[in-house]
């Protein structure tokens, strides 16, 4: 895979680290970096060396402090093209890719949003993606956080939402942490904007959170978990997921119903026979205890 700008990318036997590298900016995402996370989720998704991965932030201050305001998102060529649709001319087949845009066009009822660039899942990457967390993540670091399947954290860490403290509503991110917090903890998080920041050992007393640990030990535990994800057979672990991010979305009774056809796609002869091999070797894995 190709350097990148605004991301660090490598992959350690079955397990890739994705590494969010704006640490001047404390990781902000602009236009360029949205573009990063879109193509490494894509590539990921038929890179079948690569059976889980972890996401996380360089640097000590910040795991991700969303948006890049400084950065003015719009560019000649966006302007260009804006001015190529207000003409009726078409688009541009020099162009290249389409610009980054965010917010409403010339009427509200079509909105570009980061999350379609930036998360995992809105990529349609369906292999494990631990989140190791450093610092501060608030905003749009939600938006990764939201679609990742389960967060490490160090000590240091801090989340919050500044959206309301600017003047903006918070809707986004929020509505992505509903699965993953209680419903007054989002509140608080949302309505207090910069005035609190909520703790890692608050956050994992919430569930958010699933681990808390030192700094220095952070990557090393977010390795261990990856890496043990990644010793079961990737179709048995995509189909788990896939079944419970469906349970997540629809009702008991749906998720229920549909659990037979997760089983039968994330289940093949190969996978039954390599379980059987490791169940009948009676070689039994000491478990860590959490």
């Amino acid at each position: 895979m190709a350097d990148f700008e605004t991301i660090e990318y490598r992959s350690d036997e079955a397990v890739a680290w994705v590494t969010l590298n704006r640490p001047e900016v404390h990781n902000a995402f602009n236009a360029t970096m949205q573009r990063e996370l879109k193509t490494v989720w894509r590539w990921l998704r038929r890179d079948d060396s690569v059976r889980a991965v972890i996401l996380t932030g360089s640097g000590e201050k910040a795991f991700c402090t969303g948006i890049d305001r400084g950065e003015v998102m719009g560019t000649s060529k966006e302007t260009n093209l804006s001015a190529r649709r207000n003409s009726g001319d078409g688009p541009d087949p020099a162009a290249g890719e389409p610009p980054i845009h965010v917010g409403s066009g010339s009427t509200p009822f079509m909105f570009d949003d980061p999350g379609e660039n930036i998360g995992p899942k809105s990529n349609d990457l369906w292999k494990p993606v631990v989140a190791a967390v450093n610092g501060m993540a608030c905003g749009g670091a939600f938006y990764m956080l939201g679609e990742v399947d389960f967060i490490i954290a160090s000590e240091t860490a801090t989340f919050f939402d500044p959206h309301v403290s600017y003047g903006m509503t918070a809707g986004y991110e929020p509505l992505q942490l509903l699965p993953k917090m209680p419903f007054q903890e989002i509140l608080r998080l949302s309505l207090l904007g910069n005035s609190e920041r909520m703790s890692a050992s608050r956050a994992h007393q919430v569930g958010f959170v699933s681990e808390i640990c030192p700094p220095a030990e952070l990557h090393d535990r977010a390795l261990w978990a990856a890496t043990e994800i990644a010793k079961a057979p990737p179709l048995a672990i995509q189909g788990t997921l896939r079944a419970l991010w469906a349970g997540r979305e629809l009702s008991r009774g749906q998720s229920l119903g549909l659990a037979w056809a997760f089983v039968g796609l994330g289940t093949d002869q190969d996978s039954l026979a390599e379980g059987q091999r490791t169940f009948s070797s009676g070689v039994r894995t000491t478990p860590r205890i959490r």
